[in-house]
């Protein structure tokens, strides 16, 4: 049997490919911001806090690396809202449980980040007469960002993959408008030809535009 290949009906729809794709950057972005203020509000606690702080942090982080991803979105849409009592909107569940995913991810970046500092910055810091404030503000967070910047990059890039898991919640992001196409125009091979490559050069966009970034700010200049 011969297949012939049409894709006509792909183009004629591909308005929700091309929304889908500008809805999976908007939740990658949101996550990530959010996820970055987790992980480093945790690395900052489990860096200067009891054995207590570090053992509720490091359950945290075990717990959610441990899970699958499409685990945790069906427990944040269906779970908790059902013990819970109240509801929300699948892209809010998502973007919650992604920034949750990813805030665990980022506490061990972060952590290892704020470990890295030399201990001469901080003395000269010391030295030239900063409070523990301005040490923080002006020593250790721009020095650690600079050291994390090559692992904030593939963490990145793999959140925005991620999104994808998004349709099984019917978020109508870029894979489900390819599910949704495929659906009700049964060209299946078409349609992923079409979504593989937006993919693909979505993620080394990214890629391209984080390595700008990384080298900008790299602490040794190449």
């Amino acid at each position: 049997m011969t297949y012939h290949f049409n894709f006509a009906f792909v183009w004629r729809y591909a308005d929700k490919l091309y929304w889908g794709l500008v809805l999976s950057l908007e939740i990658a972005l949101i996550s990530i911001l959010i996820g970055m203020v987790i992980g480093l509000g945790l690395a900052l606690a489990y860096t200067g806090g009891n054995r207590w702080v570090r053992t509720g942090i490091a359950a945290y982080v075990e717990f959610i690396r441990n899970v699958p991803l499409l685990l945790l979105v069906y427990l944040v849409f269906y779970g908790i809202p059902s013990a819970g009592g109240f509801a929300y909107d699948a892209k809010t569940s998502f973007i919650a449980t992604l920034a949750l995913y990813s805030g665990a991810y980022l506490v061990e970046v972060f952590r290892a980040g704020l470990d890295a500092i030399p201990k001469g910055l901080i003395d000269a810091g010391k030295a030239i007469g900063l409070t523990p404030w301005q040490r923080f503000v002006y020593v250790r967070m721009p020095t650690m960002f600079r050291i994390v910047l090559p692992s904030l990059s593939n963490v990145y890039v793999s959140l925005f993959k991620d999104t994808s898991l998004a349709y099984v919640i019917a978020v109508p992001e870029l894979t489900y408008g390819a599910n949704w196409i495929k659906t009700n125009t049964f060209r299946v091979i078409e349609v992923w030809i079409v979504v593989w490559p937006m993919y693909l050069v979505t993620c080394y966009a990214l890629i391209y535009a984080l390595r700008l970034l990384e080298r900008r700010f790299s602490l040794v200049r190449r």
